[in-house]
Parts: structure tokens; C-alpha cells; sequence
């Protein structure tokens, strides 16, 4: 937008809520479009994503009468609100009368109010959040009112309201919230706020919680409002003298020092409640008596808070007399007493010494690779000597070159010394018909050659052909050959012949439909290489329902799953322990109890065959034997990467760390019962890269991502040769030259780290990768060309050698695809593979001087990124303060930019547009397209399905509910508990279970 642009300006106070569905780049869209509405003086209440209109009580027509006042009557209410709001404004008669009408209505009714102010970004959203959580939890008949109070911009009288994306509570038919924007730039509260507290005490609420806006040191004007005051800070106030500053250590009943876990919150709380005995003279107590707490609001069930929910309850009976009976067993502490972190102190530069490592590999790269051809050219001289002069002339040279030669060949490194060793068995391997290599003990041989049809011998893996020792000792360290450390052409020395990298991709309607598109795009495939979407229901932990947000989604853009019953049907007829059979599940928060039912719906196979044949149920010992080896069996992938969640594609339902504790679960469970052939993890770029990223991020917050999992699986105990092999990962290839090499770099980087950093076995030093070609570079003009665009992305990735590779079909711009787009999407890999003359050789990319020199720009720029995400302490530490949201925000913007105007060419879109584009061509065109959306017939059916299993199940859910919420809480395996959990509960019900005690995910902005 220019400067010239005039903007509206409201005359009155305008509010707006923003919200947006799921799924990547929607971030930076609803940002600045509310940022453009607080431009103009609108007052916006952020939601998120996912969130229920359920959760607002608007203005209605209900009137403005006081007797209308009822907990239950949540639209009387805000109604009510409103109208003080306005007559306060206009500042006529009619605030008085309604004055006098709510107190007449209170009466001498008395209902605690409880203030909470202090800093901002101390976390008072979420730490009021979590006592509301104990309040509902503890005291069942509990009616809580929150009105929330956020600063007005001066400049503009814009305002954003964003408590709500922060609380999970509200959601309770039991609370009320509303959002107030200050309207005066240098106010902590509302002015309304006051007549707004008399609404709701009126109204009949039980508690009332008022929080300050939170915009300086001197809050205390709350406390003229409140029965309890409670101040909320963190540990980054500066130096012991700023504590004199703060007000409100004088007025507060209670204060906090939140994110306790952080560098310094012992310290934090020790100089807090110094102060505050000095401000109060209380000499005779001891400084732990002081009302000080720490806290870590965003750790869930954390004992910190929970101390200081049993210190409210005392405060609100000790200044109103108002007793809440609590059955919330008390704990000891007025700190947390546990810092769970996910990552230990001590470790949170773990990136910078990973982009250090693979530095040094290549300094030592070079200065060996100088080393040895020194130690060539002294040989040849050597030898030239020798053969050239006599005896006696050549004597005195040839005595001071061998000298020279001794001392440099002490330099050579022992690894140097086998490479060059190695260097001419591998020559004459590779110029045999045949090659003969071991994966887990079994025997593989893979033709050298192909002919082509001018009967030429075509080699798989081409060689370099350098004369040079040092170039071929510089060449296998920074290339060397498919299969070979460090794995940059790949991680395997040959393709495998019988199952070429394709993935089906499927996901509509309910299970039924899903499970015929599957046998349609396997049909002629003897692996069956199936991929999962899943509906934003299933994705966001629901079970279908006759809500309006959740109906209308069910089996749209993905498959309606919610009980094992489901996952039966949806593979129906695919035998999941055959050695050609390998499924991957696109889902990741509720990824662990997804997971849980496709290995109960796998076991189920095999024991159902096992009573085919026998004719007799598997007895105890029998069903555990079948158990096993289902488990060591069973082939494929489930996502479950909440870390790039958290930062892109938006699907989190529970807490980052409650997530992260399932998914070490999970691996933990892996490991225990042997599973290897499943990757426990995706860790996916995709949908980073979706987001807006452009590649070297998509590549560097991946693979940080992926060094973060690392290192949690290490912190708590586990052997990295038993987790590394069940990682994998997942990349978007767009358009930019960068995408060439991204596999390689990938690989590299990850091998390179694991060996000389870890101290990991080969195996775990293979970085294996699926490839998805980008939805973000289809467009609905001149859709058509679609197919063009994806058959270069796939090229790009078979050329740098995937482990597997999804074709996006070209209507996917507009709607989940038809089989008729499907099956061309998957023509692009067949004739890739199978007819495209380069690809019948296997490194193709090897020796390009364009791709070994973006090879070394694109690793030296995401090592870069490593060191900033270092600086922030780590990829946890970044996401805190939500770099990786910004970073991908920021490049959106800038692609999105650039297309708009030309600068970025991109043909059918904003060059070489189509003259008749909205005439008939292109009705033509649409008119082929068919919008796939899911049926009532199927919305109906998982309905009722639904019903049946929860009828089926009633007598056993609870008790199974009950057990697994008892393992959370013992800290025990989760994913273990699940896989029994899953028998008889749905997903919602599930969902629900660990969202009371793993903690629900709270949104950032």
C-alpha cells in the first residue's frame, strides 16, 4: 500500500475478529490483514486457528435488562457490557440507572475479584489461564467471569485483544470472557472495566478475574478494583535496584515470577522477596515466607502454579471471607520443583557445534587433500629423477625429495590412507555387470549397466576420472559414491528394482472411499506405497460431530478417521506386514493415538489370518508371538513432527512439551519391542516450506528441527544407533535452483554430524527423505501448466536421488484431486523412471561444477542458520520468542511480492497470460475439473459408525480413559498405554482425556 492510500477511519469503536482454518502460509495473510484493520482504528480480537465460533457471546437482541442476567445467559451478558461501555462513552444518564439496576441486583452478594497485572510478555494469559484450569477442575460449580484489558494504540486507537489465542479455559460453558481494549494509550485497564465487574457479579458469576494490559512498572491502579491483587513478572527486570521501581511489590497480595525455568529465576525469586520484605518491614519472617512464587505457566500441571493456586484460594478467604472448599491435594512449594527441559542447559548450542563440526570436516578436507597431492607430486618427481638422470647426478635430489616425501606423508590421516586404498577396488567394482551389497544381512544384486536402444551400455553410477590422488581423495570426501560417507549422491549404492519410489497418495470422504482410491492407484503396482491425509477434523484430535465448525469438514481435503474401526476399513484388503507394503500417515498432533491404531488394526490382520487357518483364536502366549512380529514387521512412516507444527502448519492440539514426551514415547517403545522398519518420525520441511519458506530455510529449520529430536532422545537415555535409523525426513521441491540440491546437502550435513559429532554407526549416518513436489507453485490460472511445473520438481528430486517421491496432481490449486489428475500425476514419476534416458543412470548430478558449487552455498547458508538459532538458545529457545514463524512470514511476504509484481516471472500466472482467460478455454477447462467434497451419505455414515463403536465400548472407555490419564501422570509410557487405549475409546475421547492432564497447546501470536 502507498503513502497516498486515505484510510477510513472509523467514527466509532469497531471490532473485528480474525481467525483462519488450518494448514500453511495462512499466517502471514490474517496478520496483515489485521494489522491493516488496527491501522484504521479497529480493535481486533485475534482467535488463531481452529477455533469455535461457539466460543463468543455477541451482541443479540435480547435488550439491555438486568434480570436477563444469568451465567447461562452468556448473550445478556455481553449485551449488558456493551451497554455500559456506550452510555460510560457518551456520558449521559443512562449509565447511572444501570448502575443502580446491577447493584440492586448483586445485592450483598459478595463475589471475590482477582487482579492480575504485570509486564508484558510475562505470561499472564497463560498463567491465567492455568488457574482457571485448577479453578474448573476443583471447584465443579464454579462460575468464573475474565475480562481481559489490552493497551490502544495511540498513534492509530487500533488495538490488539489477544488473550483469547492464549486460554484454553474459556472454551468452558462455566466461563465468560471478554476483551476490552484500554481506548487511552497510557492506561493499564479500561475505563469500563469497573461497571463491567458489577455486570458480571450481577450476572451471577462466582470469581471474577480482571487482567491488566500489562504496559509498565507502576500497575497498581488495579488494585482499587480487586479483592486480590497479584503481580506477574519474570526474571528479566534488570539489575536488584530496578525491583525499588515496581509498585506493585507494595500492593500485590501475591507475585510471580514466571518462566522460572529460565537463567536466573532462582535468583529472580531470592532478590524478589528481599524487596519485598524490605517494602513491608517484615523482619520477623523469614524471606521464604514472602508471597513470592515461581512459575512455569507453560508447563502444564506445573507444581509451581499449583502452589500458587492454594495461596490464591487462602488470599480471596482471607480478604472477603468468601471460602472456596478446594479437593486439590496441596503441594509444599511456592516454586516449581521441577524444571523439565527438554533440552539440558548445558546442551542448547548444540547447533553451533554441529555447524563447527561439519566446518572442520571440510578445513580438513582441504589441508589433507594438499597433503596428498604434495606426497604425488614429490612421487613423480621422484620418479622422473630417477628414470631420467644417472645414479650419481640425480643422488643428492632424489635423497632431499625423499626427505620432503617422509615428512608429508606424517601428515596423512589414517581415514586418508584407507580412502586412497579403497580408490581403486572401488574403479574396478564399478566396472563390473553386477553389484553385489548386503542391507541387514540379505544379499542384493543390481545390474551395473542398462543398454539403450542404440545398444549402448549405459552405466548406473558414473565415475570421475580424475588423475589427480588429492582430487579423488577431495571427491570421496565431499561426494564419493551412492552409498558411501558422507552420502551426498545418496544413501544406497543402487535403486532398488523391485519398488521405484512412488507414493500413493489418498485421503477423502470416510474410510470407504479413501480405501478404493488406494486400490485404484495401486492397481498396477506390486509395492503398495500407501500415504494418508487426513480431514482437519481427524488432524486436529476431533471425533465428527453436528457442530457446525466440525460438520462441514468432516472427509473434506482428507480422510474422516476416528476409531480403530476406521483404520480397518481404510486399509482394508492391504496386507500391512508384506515386505512390498509401507504406509505413511500425514497427522502429527494426534499422531501418537493414529499410530496406536494402525499397529492394533496391523496385529488385527495377522491374528485374523491366524484364526483363517487354524480355525482357533490365538491363545495368550500365541497373540503376544503374533504381536511381535507384526511389530518388527510392519513397514512405513507416521509424520508426527510437532516441532515444525508449532512453527508452520498450525495443527498442534497439545503442549509442546507434552507432545515431544509422546513422541520420545513412542521411539522408546520402538526400541524396547525392535521395531525397524517404521519411522517413528517425518521430519517435514513440506510444510515449512508451504508456509512461505523459501529453501535454504525449509532446509536449515528442518534439519534443526531434526538435531533438537537428537538431542531430547539423548537427554533421556536412549542410544542414538537405536533411534537415529527410525528418523526420516520430508522436503517440498519448488522452482528455485536451490531445490537441485537439497537431498544432498541434507544428507551431508546429517552424516558428517552423526559420525564425527555423535560418534553414530553407519547406518544411523543415512539421512533417508521423501520428496513432495510444492502445492505452492500450483495455480488455478492456466492450470494446465501445472503438470509441467511438477514433472520438473520430480526430476530434480530423482536426480539427487529420494528415497520416495509424491507428484502433486495439477487441480490440487482448486480441490482434492480426480482420478483422472491422480493418474497423471503419477505418469510424471512412470515415465521418469521408466522411459527418461538420463535417469537410468543413478548420480547424475555428481560432477556438475553448477551443482558442487550451489552444494557448498546452500550448506554454508543453512550452517549459518544453525549459529543464529544457536544464538537463541536453540530451536526451542527461537520458537519462545517465534523466529521460525517470523523467518517463514517474512519470506512469504516477499514471494508473494514479487509475484504480484512481475519480478518474479511465473508463466499462465503474470507472464504470458492467456488473452482469453474467463472465456471459453477456460471454462473448458474448469469445466473437466470436478470439486471433490465429501457426501452427507458419508458425513452420516461416520456418524453413525461413531455411535456404534462408542455404544460397543461404553462399559470399557471409561475405565481405559481413566488408566492412560494415571500413566500420564506417573510419568509412565504413554504410546504404550495407548495402543491398548485405542481398542475401546475414539479419538475425541482420547483427545479429551490427555488434554485434562497433558495440557492443551497454547497458541502463540
Amino acid at each position: 500500500m502507498g503513502s497516498d492510500v486515505n484510510k477510513y477511519k472509523p467514527k466509532n469503536n469497531i471490532r473485528v475478529v480474525t481467525a483462519t482454518s488450518l494448514f500453511d502460509g495462512h499466517d502471514a495473510s490474517i496478520n496483515i490483514i489485521r494489522r491493516l484493520l488496527q491501522d484504521t482504528g479497529v480493535e481486533v480480537i485475534h482467535l488463531g486457528h481452529n477455533r469455535s465460533g461457539e466460543e463468543f457471546s455477541t451482541v443479540g437482541n435480547t435488550g439491555f435488562e438486568v434480570d436477563r442476567l444469568r451465567p447461562d445467559n452468556k448473550y445478556a451478558v455481553a449485551n449488558m457490557i456493551t451497554a455500559v461501555e456506550l452510555a460510560r462513552a457518551k456520558d449521559n444518564d443512562r449509565l447511572a440507572g444501570l448502575q443502580s439496576s446491577l447493584k440492586r441486583k448483586i445485592k450483598d452478594r459478595r463475589v471475590p475479584v482477582i487482579g492480575i497485572t504485570g509486564t508484558g510478555g510475562a505470561g499472564k494469559s497463560s498463567l491465567t489461564d492455568e488457574l482457571i484450569l485448577r479453578l474448573l477442575h476443583d471447584l465443579k460449580d464454579a462460575n468464573v467471569a475474565i475480562l481481559c484489558s489490552d493497551p490502544s494504540r495511540r498513534k492509530t486507537g487500533g488495538a490488539l485483544l489477544g488473550d483469547r489465542i492464549r486460554m484454553n479455559a474459556i472454551m468452558n460453558p462455566r466461563v465468560y470472557m471478554r476483551s476490552f481494549a484500554t481506548r487511552q494509550s497510557n492506561a493499564e485497564v479500561t475505563e469500563a472495566l469497573a461497571d463491567a465487574i458489577n455486570v458480571v457479579k450481577a450476572a451471577g458469576y462466582d470469581l471474577v478475574i480482571a487482567e491488566t494490559a500489562g504496559i509498565g512498572q507502576g500497575d497498581s491502579k488495579i488494585t482499587d478494583m480487586v479483592d486480590v491483587a497479584m503481580y506477574v513478572m519474570t526474571s528479566e527486570f534488570g539489575a536488584a535496584s530496578q525491583l525499588e521501581k515496581i509498585d506493585m511489590l507494595d500492593y500485590a497480595d501475591l507475585i510471580v515470577v514466571n518462566k522460572y525455568e529460565k537463567r536466573g529465576g532462582e535468583d529472580a525469586v531470592r532478590d524478589v522477596r528481599k524487596q519485598v520484605q524490605r517494602n513491608s518491614s517484615q523482619w520477623e519472617k523469614s524471606v521464604e515466607e514472602m508471597p513470592v512464587f515461581g512459575t512455569i505457566a507453560s508447563k502444564f500441571n506445573d507444581d509451581g502454579v499449583t502452589g500458587l493456586y492454594h495461596a490464591l484460594l487462602d488470599a480471596i478467604a482471607e480478604n472477603t471471607g468468601v471460602k472456596f472448599e478446594s479437593n486439590l491435594q496441596r503441594v509444599n512449594v511456592k516454586t516449581s520443583s521441577s524444571k523439565t527441559i527438554i533440552i539440558p542447559p548445558d546442551r542448547t548450542r548444540y547447533l553451533a557445534e554441529i555447524a563447527k563440526t561439519v566446518r572442520d570436516y571440510h578445513h580438513d578436507t582441504e589441508k589433507q587433500a594438499s597433503v596428498v597431492r604434495r606426497i604425488w607430486h614429490l612421487r613423480e618427481s621422484i620418479a622422473a629423477l630417477q628414470k631420467g638422470l644417472s645414479e650419481d647426478d640425480s643422488a643428492i635430489g632424489i635423497e632431499s625429495l625423499e626427505k620432503e616425501l617422509a615428512a608429508s606423508e606424517n601428515h596423512l590421516a589414517v581415514e586418508t590412507v584407507k580412502l586412497l586404498e579403497q580408490w581403486d577396488q572401488v574403479r574396478d567394482i564399478y566396472a563390473r555387470d553386477e553389484l553385489v551389497y548386503n542391507v541387514r544381512d540379505q544379499e542384493i544384486k543390481v545390474p551395473l549397466y542398462s543398454e539403450s536402444l542404440s545398444h549402448q551400455k549405459i552405466p548406473k553410477i558414473a565415475l570421475p576420472k580424475f588423475t589427480d590422488p588429492g582430487e579423488n581423495y577431495r571427491w570421496m570426501r565431499r561426494e564419493n559414491l551412492p552409498g558411501h560417507f558422507p552420502f551426498t549422491g545418496g544413501v544406497f549404492p543402487l535403486k532398488r528394482e523391485d519398488e521405484e519410489p512412488t507414493r500413493m497418495f489418498a485421503g477423502e470422504g470416510d474410510a470407504f472411499k479413501t480405501n478404493q482410491r488406494f486400490k485404484l492407484l495401486s492397481s498396477n503396482y506390486e509395492a503398495k506405497r500407501l500415504s494418508t491425509a487426513f480431514d482437519s477434523v481427524t488432524l486436529y484430535g476431533y471425533d465428527p460431530e453436528v457442530r457446525p465448525d466440525i460438520y462441514g469438514k468432516i472427509g473434506n481435503s482428507g480422510v474422516s478417521i476416528c476409531t480403530l474401526d476406521d483404520v480397518k476399513v481404510l486399509y482394508d484388503g492391504f496386507d500391512l506386514c508384506a515386505p512390498n507394503t509401507s504406509v505413511s500417515m500425514t497427522i502429527n498432533g494426534p499422531a501418537p493415538i493414529m499410530l496406536a491404531m494402525f499397529l492394533n488394526t496391523a496385529i488385527d490382520q495377522q491374528v485374523d489370518k491366524y484364526l483363517a487357518e487354524s480355525g482357533t483364536k490365538p491363545t495368550d502366549a500365541k497373540y503376544c508371538e503374533i504381536r511381535d512380529i507384526v511389530l518388527k514387521s510392519v513397514r512405513g512412516t507416521i509424520q508426527a513432527d510437532i516441532l515444525k507444527e508449532d512453527q508452520g502448519q498450525n495443527t498442534c492440539i497439545f503442549s509442546i512439551e507434552f507432545a515431544l514426551k509422546m513422541m520420545g514415547d513412542i521411539q522408546q517403545f520402538f526400541i524396547d519391542k525392535d521395531v525397524r522398519n517404521f519411522y517413528s518420525v517425518s521430519i517435514s520441511g513440506y510444510h515449512i516450506a508451504e508456509a512461505g519458506a523459501n529453501p535454504i530455510t525449509q532446509l536449515a529449520l528442518t534439519l534443526s528441527n531434526g538435531f533438537t529430536y537428537v538431542e531430547y532422545y539423548l537427554s533421556r537415555g536412549m542410544d542414538i544407533d537405536r533411534f537415529a535409523p527410525n528418523l526420516s525426513y520430508f522436503f517440498s521441491n519448488g522452482m528455485d535452483p536451490e531445490y537441485t540440491v537439497i537431498g544432498r546437502v541434507a544428507r551431508r550435513i546429517w552424516s558428517v554430524a552423526m559420525r564425527d559429532k555423535y560418534g553414530a554407526s553407519p547406518r544411523s549416518q543415512m539421512l533417508k527423505y521423501h520428496i513432495q513436489t510444492s502445492g505452492r507453485s500450483l495455480h488455478s490460472q492456466d492450470i494446465q501448466f501445472n503438470d509441467i511445473r511438477t514433472t520438473l520438481q520430480a526430476l530434480c528430486a530423482i536426480y539427487d536421488d529420494c528415497n520416495s517421491l509424491h507428484t502433486n496432481a495439477f487441480d490440487e490449486a482448486i480441490t482434492t484431486p480426480s482420478e483422472e489428475s491422480v493418474r497423471r500425476a503419477l505418469a510424471i514419476q512412470l515415465i521418469i523412471n521408466r522411459e527418461w534416458g538420463l535417469a537410468k543412470n543413478e548420480n547424475p548430478l555428481q560432477g556438475s561444477f553448477i551443482v558442487e558449487e550451489l552444494t557448498d552455498l546452500v550448506e554454508e547458508a543453512v550452517l549459518t542458520e544453525f549459529d543464529r538459532i544457536a544464538e537463541r538458545g536453540g530451536v526451542l529457545g527461537a520458537m519462545e520468542t517465534g523466529y521460525q514463524r517470523g523467518q517463514i512470514q517474512d519470506e512469504s511476504i516477499y514471494y508473494e511480492v514479487l509475484k504480484h509484481t512481475g519480478k518474479l516471472p511465473i508463466v499462465g500466472v503474470n507472464t504470458f497470460r492467456d488473452p482469453d482467460a474467463g472465456g471459453l478455454n477456460f471454462d473448458e477447462t474448469m469445466s473437466c475439473l470436478e470439486l471433490s467434497r465429501s457426501t452427507e451419505e458419508e458425513k452420516q455414515s461416520q456418524l453413525k459408525r461413531l455411535a456404534g463403536f462408542r455404544r460397543r465400548n461404553e462399559k470399557k472407555a471409561p475405565e481405559a480413559l481413566e488408566k492412560l490419564q494415571k500413566t500420564v501422570l506417573s510419568g509412565e509410557n504413554i504410546f504404550g498405554e495407548l495402543m491398548d487405549t485405542v481398542r475401546c475409546c475414539s479419538l475425541g475421547q482420547i483427545t479429551q482425556a490427555l488434554y485434562d492432564v497433558g495440557g492443551r497447546y497454547r497458541r502463540n501470536m
